[in-house]
């Protein structure tokens, strides 16, 4: 998912902050026992309500509201568990699942949730001329690859089958041990058949949906939904209404945290205004920035020009740890037994020259111009001055910086003629993966058109394996992605929010920052002589186990 990035200098005011807090005590306003909605902010930005052409992380936590899958993601592990399939099956070479839906599960307008609705809705992703975001994503499952690239028109020869009106099969291509935790993105939700056609959502006053939530009332600047009393679940949703704030500035949304209207900022804080220092929540991101060089025309499609360029910045001047909270220069997050990768971390002035040579560039005669493609924002223009002024002075080469806003300048990405973007990207599941399946040949959130044989084959060898013989294979394919200069690693984000979670239960840090909000309930309080006690009896979650009933969390 695409996300905005979060620079060191606000990191450290809000350090600031938490050191004042530790002289400073914050008052605790309970919740109002007559008070039954939810209230979340966001800055505004493109958010769209049709999954099948999603693209960033603020829709993806509003999907959680509206839609479920087959399985969905636990709160706290971001595991699989069931939720649309009630239980499914594995067949012993790790090839075929069969998913059994639950009877109960059904759209908010009363449809049930048919195993047709999956396989219409996937094949309609996946499709070449739906041009969706996430397609690359079913490359899993055997005959998908082949239908989204044409090389096969027939949908009958992916493997997605309708059993009965309760059993979805699906057949993958090979065994993939990370499938259950791909399911759980909300590309694999079922679309009602009455809006799936459509595209453009933009003048629905509501949609079927089958989530916790359907929406009674929308409009530029908010979202109100309510409890869908015909979800299997709708006995364990706690809060009957939600309220979704899209707004402009990050004053706005701190103002309505601190006076209690807002429960959640998401996104946009004003650190020093925060009169609740506890409410900021900072843990670990699965989540990386970086830039990236356009490999699908020449001449940077030659690796050897992509590596030279990389080699000539300096790099420990863009990820200094005065501008970056966490710098990077891998595109993985660090993760437990994923292997150490080769990487470009300092100049070396001499290599790039003699690669530009090897190309047919000496010094960088002939090369084109290159157009720095950034969103708007301090950071990223001190970047791409240090990227000029590096690539200029080595070489006989123009830069010229070329500044979007947001949040036109992700779509800007597939369309625009430049030779150097960013985006920070979260990974959409606990796993490696999520960072590299993306640069597969074809796939549509390659924005760097980069392709190569050999990644693609290292990829898919690395779905038939498991355990640290995977995870070195996917390192061998990030080593081409960095040591042919396509990507650029600056830093590795934190997740930042502010929540009050003395007020609220169920929602957990988690490293790809997505709380599904049916587990949101307000906390109880019960007040004794001299403090305050809170009873937090907590909420009801399924278990990890497959087809499990709910257990007490």
């Amino acid at each position: 998912m695409i996300r905005s990035n979060t620079t060191r200098s606000a990191l450290l005011a809000l350090l600031s902050v938490f050191l004042f807090s530790l002289f400073a005590v914050a008052p605790i306003v309970a919740q109002d026992e007559d008070d039954d909605e939810f209230v979340i902010t966001f800055l505004k930005g493109d958010a769209q309500l049709n999954p099948i052409y999603s693209y960033t992380s603020t829709e993806a936590q509003i999907y959680t509201a509206l839609y479920e899958g087959l399985v969905s993601y636990h709160p706290l592990t971001m595991e699989p568990v069931p939720a649309v399939a009630e239980r499914w099956d594995v067949s012993d070479d790790g090839l075929v699942y069969t998913f059994h839906l639950r009877p109960e599960a059904r759209y908010w307008n009363g449809d049930p949730v048919r195993p047709e609705d999956f396989r219409e809705t996937w094949l309609k992703l996946i499709a070449p001329e739906t041009g969706a975001s996430y397609n690359f994503l079913f490359d899993v499952i055997d005959g998908a690859r082949e239908y989204r690239t044409g090389a096969d028109s027939d949908p009958t020869s992916v493997g997605i089958v309708v059993r009965d009106n309760r059993t979805l099969e699906v057949r993958l291509h090979r065994p993939a041990t990370h499938f259950l935790k791909i399911l759980c993105h909300h590309s694999f939700v079922p679309v009602h058949p009455s809006v799936r056609e459509r595209r453009d959502w933009s003048e629905l006053s509501t949609v079927p949906s089958n989530g916790p939530y359907y929406i009674t009332s929308r409009s530029g600047d908010e979202i109100v939904l309510t409890r869908n009393e015909l979800y299997w679940a709708a006995d364990l949703v706690q809060i009957p209404r939600m309220r979704f704030l899209f707004l402009d500035e990050e004053a706005d949304a701190t103002k309505l945290f601190n006076d209690g209207t807002a429960h959640w900022v998401t996104s946009g804080i004003n650190f020093e205004a925060v009169a609740t220092r506890s409410a900021i929540i900072i843990n670990p991101l699965f989540a990386t920035t970086y830039f990236f060089v356009k490999a699908d025309k020449a001449p940077f499609s030659d690796p050897r020009v992509r590596r030279a360029l990389a080699l000539l910045v300096p790099w420990r001047q863009i990820r200094s740890e005065e501008y970056h909270f966490v710098p990077a220069d891998t595109l993985v997050p660090q993760i437990p037994f994923y292997p150490e990768v080769e990487r470009i971390t300092e100049p070396n002035v001499d290599e790039a020259l003699t690669l530009l040579e090897e190309a047919g560039y000496r010094r960088g005669v002939r090369l084109p111009t290159i157009t720095l493609f950034v969103p708007q924002g301090q950071e990223n223009a001190r970047i791409a001055g240090i990227l000029t002024e590096a690539w200029e002075t080595a070489l006989e080469v123009s830069v010229d910086i070329v500044a979007g806003s947001y949040p036109g300048y992700f779509d800007a990405l597939r369309s625009e003629e430049y030779t150097v973007g960013t985006v920070s990207w979260i990974g959409d599941f606990a796993d490696p993966m999520t960072f590299l399946q993306m640069w597969i040949s074809g796939s549509n959130v390659n924005s760097a058109g980069f392709s190569d044989s050999r990644y693609d084959d290292l990829i898919d060898e690395s779905m038939t394996q498991t355990g640290e013989e995977r995870y070195r294979t996917l390192g061998m394919a990030e080593e081409i992605l960095l040591g042919t200069g396509t990507v650029l690693p600056v830093s590795h984000s934190p997740a930042i929010n502010l929540i009050d979670l003395d007020v609220v239960e169920g929602w957990f840090p988690n490293p790809l920052d997505i709380h599904p909000v049916r587990y949101f309930r307000f906390a109880e309080y019960t007040p004794i002589p001299g403090v305050i006690n809170y009873d937090v009896s907590g909420d009801r979650v399924p278990s990890l186990s497959n087809g499990s009933d709910a257990t007490e969390l």
